[in-house]
């Protein structure tokens, strides 16, 4: 039987953008889980934070079986890697797309920023960020916004991800990890570091695609998808920790990021 296979969402979407994905997978026979993080989607109204986000991951692994491929993409991509650093034994791989930027508080600022001037229209931005997919994705614009737009959730998710050591966390991951960006996505400024973190790394470029690179190119990211459960199902399991491992962050919250 193919792994089994959990997609988790990014800022302010939510399931419901990975239903292409889900349509060309169910159509192969595979077993695949899209779920709503603390939030988004069916799960709005709920507070996000990091460590409830890596649950919700875990219990969509352990719904199919116990050890699944983890797909993030953006936020989804760090909830992802802190997943795999917190349960290698359940992570069978990793594919995070769209997110190899360092979310420390430097990079954040840059979000917070925008965030904050949306927050003061009496949509808090909805209609802005709407028009903006509607625009931008093309066919892909009803599977990301048929979920609803989160725009609540930006500064809870900011300030928990700022926060996150994520090439520390990469580097505890024992398994295989592809790392996938649409090549006019401006997450990839950190590739470099995150490829050289990972103990076993693939880092590809998808062209003509861009952030939402699995809306941009549904086929194409679909088959790095199934290569890589592919891939990890021939992996021997990684051995459950020894300790309980809490969601990788930074000792030190008033630490900053050095020059790329």
């Amino acid at each position: 039987m193919s792994l089994p296979i959990v997609l988790v969402h990014g800022l302010r979407l939510s399931s419901s953008m990975w239903q292409p994905q889900l349509d060309l997978l169910t159509d192969q026979g595979r077993h695949t889980l899209a779920c709503d993080l603390p939030g988004h989607g069916s799960r709005r109204g709920e507070d996000f934070t990091l460590d409830a986000a890596v649950r919700t991951v875990h219990d969509a692994i352990d719904t199919l079986g116990g050890r699944a491929l983890v797909v993030g993409l953006s936020l989804g991509g760090f909830v992802a890697i802190a997943t795999a650093a917190a349960h290698p034994h359940k992570t069978a791989g990793l594919v995070a797309a769209g997110c190899t930027a360092r979310p420390v508080q430097t990079l954040a600022q840059v979000y917070r920023i925008p965030t904050a001037l949306l927050d003061r229209l009496p949509d808090k931005g909805h209609a802005v960020n709407e028009r903006f997919h509607r625009l931008t994705l093309g066919h892909g614009a009803k599977a990301a916004l048929d979920g609803g737009l989160a725009m609540e959730a930006a500064r809870a998710v900011i300030d928990e991800v700022a926060d996150m050591d994520v090439l520390t966390a990469l580097g505890t991951y024992p398994g295989p990890v592809w790392l996938i960006n649409g090549a006019r996505d401006h997450f990839r400024i950190h590739e470099k570091r995150f490829f050289d973190a990972c103990t076993d790394a693939r880092l590809l470029n998808v062209p003509r695609a861009g952030h939402l690179v699995s809306l941009d190119q549904p086929d194409n990211f679909t088959r790095i998808i199934v290569d890589a459960a592919d891939v990890a199902s021939l992996r021997h399991p990684n051995p459950p920790p020894r300790h309980p491992t809490a969601t990788p962050m930074l000792d030190d919250r008033t630490r900053h990021d050095p020059a790329p």
